[in-house]
C-alpha cells in the first residue's frame, strides 16, 4: 500500500513508539505494531491495536497512574 501521506513510500510491518496523554496520565507504550511508511516513516495503527492500547490506559488512568511506560501487550 502506498503512503496516503507523503505519497512514495510503501507501508511495510514494524513497530513503534505510541504516548497518550488524558489530564494527569501521561502513558508510554514501546514496541506497538504498526504500519510504517519506508520513505516518511509515517506510522499507522490497525483498529484492534487502537483499541488494546485505549482500553489499557483507561485501565491505567483508574488505577491512578500518571506516568509509566510499559511494552505493548495485545489485550
Amino acid at each position: 500500500m502506498t503512503c496516503p501521506i507523503c505519497k512514495h513510500g510503501r507501508l511495510a510491518p514494524g513497530l513503534t513508539s505510541v504516548t497518550l496523554e488524558r489530564a494527569q496520565l501521561t502513558l508510554v507504550f514501546k514496541s506497538v505494531p504498526a504500519r510504517v511508511c519506508d520513505n516518511c516513516g509515517e506510522q499507522f495503527l490497525d483498529d484492534s491495536v487502537s483499541a488494546a492500547l485505549i482500553e489499557q490506559a483507561e485501565a491505567a488512568a483508574k488505577a491512578g497512574v500518571q506516568v509509566e511506560v510499559r511494552q505493548y501487550a495485545a489485550a
